[in-house]
């Protein structure tokens, strides 16, 4: 079974070119390490009624929608393994 990493965040709609440059690099640095999926979504029709929406979940604010993300790796070990190495790499620390 694989190990999976989600993430929910909320993004401005006049930023998302931006946001979807980074995503794109992130992934190639993340798929470089062996993460096997790294996948972003921009959300669109968000206000569900059944259950708690992701626009609530993460408080968005007017002008914003949600990103939500995921990166799937071998096993919990790897994830480890990789991120500690991607917190450390300067491709990305230029980026945060």
């Amino acid at each position: 079974m694989t190990y999976v990493d989600g993430f929910l965040l909320p993004v401005s709609k006049k930023k998302l070119k931006a946001y979807r440059a980074m995503s794109v690099a992130c992934g190639k640095i993340w798929h470089e390490y062996g993460a096997l999926e790294y996948r972003e979504c921009v959300g669109d029709d968000l206000e569900i009624k059944m259950c708690l929406p992701f626009t609530r979940a993460v408080k968005v604010k007017r002008g914003e929608t949600v990103i939500f993300s995921w990166i799937v790796f071998k096993s919990r070990a790897q994830r480890d393994r990789i991120n500690a190495k991607i917190m450390r790499d300067p491709r990305i620390l230029a980026m945060m």
